[in-house]
């Protein structure tokens, strides 16, 4: 395989793994820092998210006063790594284009059998997540391990409170979730239901999936917002990576475990056929499986291409 063809399967390889990141993060009470996770692309993701600097603004700007800051400027966009961040970017976009009627749908008349399917996935990739990593992690850790649980079981038990729709509270509101959405265990889309959002949201992306564009400066305003949250959050995490890897990867994981809160309480609210809810679990478990097997054997690397 030359080198042309192995940076487009992982461009590839990114698309498709943004596509799932997307499906995940349009779900209340899924997390698109989850799938990060489950398929190997976590840190970089927030490495990447770290390497943006919009120092490249002021630089462009002064550049007409000095020439050489227009060096400065295309040096700091270079350093940005745009390989990795577009093609998974194209997939979140496409998947919250493409799902945003039929995750309706299947929330509206299959809720048991959805977040079955959701409870099994989390569930497993949490298990999954641990046993890859236990060598670096210490006893120590699994205390922050167990205030990651409580954060996530009192996170999801919070009740939703009621907002205006104005830009600014979008804006904010893109802020918060697009910084929910790089945890794993805390869904982007369940902190928008919490903050009064998401039905609005939900309905914009909806009217936009039809060429609708008569909302769309709200869901300018969300992206916005939730670029300038990824972008300050971002360098926290990568510092808390970097300094405490063990003990935040056990708070992510207790995250997870404590989001399952609320899939459960979904279930028992409306159980359905319990022999499909099973299934439905079970079906989840395996997916995870499988996105751990490929994500293992074809993981991308820091160049972008699949090593063989």
């Amino acid at each position: 395989m030359s080198d042309s063809e192995r940076s487009v399967m992982g461009s590839l390889l990114i698309f498709l793994k943004g596509l799932f990141m997307g499906g995940a993060d349009i779900i209340p009470g899924v997390s698109g820092g989850t799938i990060a996770l489950i398929t190997g692309i976590y840190e970089r993701f927030v490495n990447a998210l770290r390497s943006i600097d919009l120092k490249f603004v002021p630089y462009f700007f002064y550049g007409f006063k000095d020439r050489r800051y227009f060096g400065k400027a295309r040096e700091n966009i270079a350093s940005i790594d745009f390989r990795f961040l577009l093609p998974l970017a194209g997939g979140v976009l496409v998947a919250f284009l493409a799902l945003a009627n039929l995750i309706g749908m299947l929330l509206e008349d299959y809720p048991s059998y959805t977040y079955a399917f959701f409870l099994g996935l989390i569930l497993c990739s949490a298990v999954v997540i641990y046993l890859g990593n236990r060598e670096h992690i210490h006893p120590t850790d699994l205390i922050v391990g167990v205030i990651g649980f409580i954060v996530g079981v009192v996170i999801v038990g919070l009740q939703a409170i009621q907002a205006d729709h104005s830009l600014l509270s979008i804006l904010l509101s893109g802020m918060i979730t697009f910084c929910a959405m790089i945890l794993p265990g805390i869904s982007g889309a369940f902190i928008l239901l919490i903050l009064g959002q998401y039905e609005f949201m939900l309905g914009v992306l909806r009217e936009i999936s039809h060429l609708n564009l008569s909302n769309i400066q709200y869901a300018i305003a969300y992206i916005v917002g939730g670029i300038i949250g990824l972008i300050l959050f971002s360098r926290v995490l990568s510092f808390l990576f970097r300094r405490h890897h063990g003990a935040t990867l056990m708070f992510v994981v207790g995250l997870m475990i404590g989001a399952l809160r609320q899939p459960i309480e979904l279930i028992s609210d409306q159980p359905g056929n319990m022999a499909l809810v099973a299934i439905a679990g079970i079906i989840g478990v395996i997916l995870v499986g499988i996105l751990y097997l490929l994500s293992r054997r074809m993981s991308v690397n820091d160049s972008g291409t699949i090593p063989l």
